[in-house]
């Protein structure tokens, strides 16, 4: 044996801890309209570069600008931050129904509204989702009703899912969601499994896998990414990066690839890191990647560079693991407020409008809340009936649950 130094074990650490000042430093943007549009059907090593770069469209002072600007109308613009404001009013009276023991549990998407509703505007009808639990977005700007996720959280009696899933767990097939599981990581491989199934049928919907930065560390991520690559699945894989984890930091789970779209270039995918809280940038790479997808030009991996502003959920405190002033340091800013900006700055907005789009809004979501709550709620009001857990299972119910049905009386 040799004379060495003993070996050491190395455990990531944020740049800072809780009490300390808030540090992103290491978050290198690059200026808005500065990152290249390649065309859709541009070879993956050919923009190796764009796993490395964030895109963006709108600068500091609100402006729209370079080769990813343009590709929504004005309309769809103002349709959009309605989009946002709407989640973030439901976000906050959901919240507070969890408080007042409505719902036994709850999860906010403060700051990451954008990833979700500008991509589910770039999707097309019959394509298919397969989400975390911080994609409402994807059901609130495809039309989905909030009465029906209301119902949904409560475990009412008019729950769609008949109180069989936990609350933020929707699920529905014509609006293009997925059943949510709470088992990490397992819709990435799903998805890509959905999306061969529909290359195999000669159809032309494709799918979207949705996760966190956390979950990228579960070995499903990467078999998803083996099958997509190998396949060339009509699928875009998306990872929202909003830097925290329940509480462990984005680094935990990146290890050294240096960003999690490099994750792809070792598959052989074209990927790319968007700026997520800018509404336009999301929608132009959503619309490049679905293209692409639905081209037959294979899979993409994107990576969205956002927040997560408030608790991972209502069963968490993040003062434990971050400081309390992080989120107001974040250097992309808030997505609402942005979009809004851009829409003043186009005379398309105003600060009056918006005042008045937010009452409208929050109206909307109390008049759906109250009749929500008609259903009944976690400790009050109508539930799912007992005989649901044994239906929605089986085609035909085997003969063991008929008996477990008949020996509960229901």
């Amino acid at each position: 044996m040799t004379d060495t130094a003993p070996l050491q074990f190395h455990v990531p650490e944020p740049e800072v801890r809780p009490g300390g000042t808030p540090d992103f430093s290491n978050v290198r943007i690059p200026e808005a309209g500065s990152v290249r549009r390649p065309d859709i059907d541009a070879n993956p090593e050919s923009i190796r570069d764009l796993a490395y770069s964030i895109i963006r469209v709108l600068n500091r002072d609100g402006e729209a600008v370079g080769p990813w600007a343009g590709s929504l109308t004005d309309d769809e613009l103002a349709e959009g931050l309605r989009h946002m404001m709407t989640l973030r009013a439901f976000d906050a009276r959901m919240q507070m129904a969890q408080r007042q023991g409505k719902t036994s549990f709850y999860m906010q998407h403060m700051g990451e509204e954008a990833v979700s509703c500008a991509f589910r505007r770039a999707l097309q009808p019959g394509d298919m989702n397969f989400p975390t639990y911080r994609q409402a977005g994807l059901l609130i700007a495809g039309g989905y009703p909030m009465v029906e996720m209301m119902n949904q959280i409560y475990s009412n009696e008019s729950d769609p899912l008949k109180g069989r899933q936990l609350p933020v767990m929707y699920s529905s097939k014509e609006h293009g969601f997925f059943s949510i599981s709470g088992n990490l990581a397992t819709q990435f491989v799903q998805a890509v499994g959905w999306a061969m199934a529909s290359a195999i049928k000669n159809d032309s919907r494709i799918a979207a896998g949705w996760i966190g930065d956390g979950s990228t560390a579960e070995s499903d991520f990467h078999a998803a990414l083996v099958f997509a690559s190998t396949y060339r699945a009509p699928v875009v894989l998306n990872i929202v990066n909003n830097q925290w984890a329940i509480s462990t930091f984005q680094g935990i789970a990146r290890g050294g690839s240096g960003t999690f779209a490099a994750r792809g270039l070792g598959f052989g995918l074209p990927a790319l890191r968007v700026d997520g809280n800018d509404y336009l940038a999301v929608h132009a790479v959503a619309k490049w990647a679905i293209e692409r997808a639905r081209s037959n030009l294979g899979p993409t991996l994107v990576e969205y560079v956002t927040y997560r502003v408030g608790a991972h959920s209502t069963s968490d405190d993040p003062s434990a693991y971050r400081p309390k002033t992080e989120s107001a340091a974040w250097p992309l800013g808030d997505p609402v407020i942005r979009l809004k900006n851009h829409l003043i700055l186009r005379g398309l907005w105003s600060e009056d409008r918006h005042k008045q789009a937010e009452a409208e809004i929050l109206d909307t979501v109390i008049t759906a809340q109250k009749e929500a709550e008609r259903h009944g709620t976690l400790h009050a009001g109508g539930r799912p009936s007992a005989r649901d857990m044994f239906e929605g299972v089986y085609a035909e119910m085997p003969p063991h649950l008929r008996r477990q049905r008949q020996q509960a009386g229901v």
